[in-house]
């Protein structure tokens, strides 16, 4: 098999802690569907010491979600931070400016600065689509290829 996606999470809150926890329980599905693992290897939240029921043994901590965009040791950012300034905008910015996939549900982020982002991914060389169709959350375990795709910035909305 494949070396492994190696995801960063920026955002540790309810759905944070979710998506480690769906992405660990289902790894051998997600890697059968995708061709290679998909593994969270760092992760970024404002209180290291909050009990979030998962287990981060062994997962690189940042205290700045812009520094875990930039990381080498990440391949593709899962932003999950929310608001529209600070510091989802900053790692969202970050990832993009070092040509990494961005997989968010900031709907607030994207009204306020989605053209500038789009425009951003353009830069990196890869073309974006802005918003690549309403795709529920759920949906990137049942379609896990959308964290292949060759676009580097995913817009995957709730209330689909």
């Amino acid at each position: 098999m494949a070396e492994s996606l190696r995801v960063g999470i920026a955002g540790l809150g309810t759905v944070g802690a979710a998506v480690v926890s769906v992405l660990r329980r289902h790894a051998g599905q997600i890697a059968a569907r995708c061709g290679r693992p998909v593994e969270v290897v760092a992760v970024s939240a404002r209180d290291r010491t909050r009990d979030r029921g998962i287990d981060l043994a062994g997962v690189a901590w940042f205290d700045d979600p812009a520094e875990l965009a930039r990381s080498g040791s990440v391949d593709c950012l899962v932003e999950l931070i929310g608001g529209t300034e600070g510091p989802a905008r900053d790692a969202v910015e970050a990832a993009l400016e070092a040509g990494k996939p961005v997989v968010t549900a900031n709907k607030a982020l994207l009204a306020h600065h989605g053209a500038a982002l789009s425009a951003l991914a353009e830069k990196t060389g890869e073309p974006s689509t802005y918003p690549p169709g309403w795709v529920p959350p759920a949906n990137l375990f049942e379609y896990p290829w959308l964290l292949y795709s060759t676009n580097p910035f995913v817009w995957l909305p709730f209330g689909y």
